[in-house]
């Protein structure tokens, strides 16, 4: 399975590099509301929230427009999501994305375009 992580011990710095790359990467600007990864506080500290694969957005889609590819990454297929947003809802780690100008919703592909904009080497796609 291909995921996107957070490397253990790391120590995130909060420049928002991994969520400026995301967002210009799916909608061409930055704002944080359009990334699909997201960076909360935990314990006082700065943490990246990531797309773990989980597939309760799959679950919930009633269109079936998200499906598991041979890689197990949830991809969303443009010309069968509605746009009706439930699977942003049920997302756990609100990191599925349903912009209000967008007619579709977009997900952690786990392209690695965040990882790779990462200052602090804290992100990483892996192989599982």
């Amino acid at each position: 399975m291909k995921k996107l992580t957070v490397k253990k011990d790391s120590k995130c710095m909060a420049c928002m590099a991994c969520v400026q790359a995301c967002s210009e990467a799916f909608y061409k600007v930055m704002d944080p509301g359009k990334s699909c990864i997201q960076l909360v506080e935990k314990d006082g500290n700065a943490k990246p929230a990531v797309c773990v694969q989980c597939g309760k957005c799959a679950k919930s889609c009633e269109a079936g427009a998200i499906k598991q590819n041979a890689k197990g990454v949830y991809m969303i297929d443009k010309k069968l999501c509605t746009g009706c947003g439930k699977c942003a809802e049920v997302c756990p780690f609100h990191v599925l994305v349903k912009a209000e100008d967008s007619p579709v919703s977009s997900k952690c592909i786990a392209c690695g375009i965040c990882a790779k904009a990462c200052p602090m080497d804290v992100l990483e796609v892996v192989e599982k």
